[in-house]
């Protein structure tokens, strides 16, 4: 079995990911596995920091990912809003709910990446 890189992984297209495994179904597995990865290594790039991800997954619980995606700034700086702002967008639609486990699942995938990074 062939595993990917991680530029590979960054490339992907996560709103495509986002409305296949939100709105169908049909990639969920995809979303929460490749897509989850794909997503902490753009927001790690960026500098967020896991627990910012975390909150945007309740902000998303409580209002909603239409909301969450017509904030501000949803994340703390502009560089890291621009590469979220596409997945919010398109999720604008989904389940909240949905898009909040998922936010949770990138924000564990970026803290195991941290903590990995610092304990080399």
């Amino acid at each position: 079995m062939h595993g990917k890189t991680d530029d590979e992984l960054a490339a992907l297209d996560v709103p495509t990911l986002l409305r296949a495994g939100l709105d169908t179904g049909a990639g969920r597995t995809e979303l929460f596995g490749d897509g989850a990865v794909a997503a902490a290594i753009r927001l790690d790039q960026a500098g967020v920091l896991p627990r910012s991800v975390t909150f945007l997954a309740e902000i998303v619980r409580s209002g909603g990912p239409r909301y969450a995606a017509e904030l501000p700034e949803p994340l703390p700086r502009p560089a890291q809003t621009s590469v979220v702002r596409p997945w919010l967008s398109a999720a604008a639609g989904a389940d909240g709910e949905e898009l909040a486990r998922w936010l949770e699942a990138v924000a564990a995938v970026l803290a195991l990446r941290a903590n990995a990074r610092h304990a080399r």
